[in-house]
């Protein structure tokens, strides 16, 4: 009797604790970048007619009869912060992805280098999955090597804005939600890591090929319009691609100012990743981790 209250005990307080989110990072890199408006930082890509922009927010929207919608940044960057402020459309949206994204796909068509963040729509009562991904130079042409991260979050995505942040810098990249830390890519050697200048997007698409469930899950237009919403206030703080070598403009990733991030954030991040990672690419024993040497 002893041994089965003593479970439920255990199971009640780590169900309260997850419920609670994560510990604090202690650092919030967001309140250090000036927040600008869409048409400051940003121009419709494709979509325009799928695009409407007011004072409060920027929203893009899928239906049957177009394929979605995109915006791309004015300028293109080397390093930098980049966030937004996202929320999700609940209900069927299977097969639809919403993102927020560093790429130069249009300069090198084949052989891009991309940084992601890319909700895959789910259908009613199951999590979206935050996909985190890396491409270098290696991603179209049939040789598509990704280096996916998922997760389901602490919180419903749906319910309210929440914001996503890519901190890329010469020697790590560090994806956040919410100034905590999910995970963090560092750079071990020139081949694995994206050095090209890019650009920062955001769109709305169908993905039914692979975004849920691997593509059994389809998207189905009698739930359409499929709706992104993203608040217009982004944090944009880079160097741009004709800025000096010496050019430092982007927040640091932690209190201290000196690269990588603080014990307080790594528990932060570990907690994320003990109790919402649902997959990481260098534990997947179908992958050919030739491509990979990071792992």
């Amino acid at each position: 009797m002893a041994l089965l209250l003593s479970l439920f005990l255990f199971f009640l307080f780590d169900s309260r604790s997850n419920a609670q989110g994560p510990p604090s990072p202690g650092y919030y890199p967001s309140s250090r970048v000036q927040s600008l408006g869409f048409s400051q930082g940003f121009r419709n890509l494709w979509g325009p007619q799928h695009q409407s922009l007011d004072q409060s927010a920027l929203t893009i929207w899928l239906d049957k009869n177009s394929g979605g919608s995109g915006f791309k940044s004015l300028k293109n960057y080397r390093s930098g912060y980049f966030g937004s402020y996202m929320k999700l459309q609940p209900g069927y949206t299977a097969g639809i992805i919403t993102s927020f994204y560093l790429s130069n796909n249009q300069d090198y068509p084949g052989n891009h280098d991309e940084i992601d963040i890319e909700f895959l729509g789910t259908t009613p009562n199951k999590p979206y999955t935050l996909q985190t991904n890396v491409y270098i130079r290696g991603s179209g042409d049939g040789n598509i090597v990704g280096r996916e991260v998922k997760f389901h979050l602490w919180f419903d995505p749906t319910k309210a804005y929440h914001h996503y942040a890519i901190l890329w810098d010469p020697n790590e990249i560090i994806f956040f939600v919410d100034d905590v830390p999910i995970r963090r890519y560092p750079k071990k050697n020139d081949a694995t890591f994206p050095q090209r200048p890019m650009y920062v997007y955001g769109s709305i698409w169908d993905a039914s090929s692979w975004a849920t469930e691997d593509g059994r899950i389809k998207a189905d237009y009698r739930y359409q319009p499929f709706v992104g919403k993203y608040s217009n206030s982004f944090k944009l703080a880079g160097c741009t691609a004709n800025e000096s070598p010496s050019c430092r403009r982007a927040p640091s990733s932690s209190l201290s100012g000196g690269g990588g991030l603080s014990r307080q954030q790594i528990e932060a991040m570990l907690w994320v990743q003990r109790n919402h990672k649902v997959y990481d690419y260098c534990g997947d024993p179908r992958r050919d981790h030739t491509h990979t040497p990071e792992c």
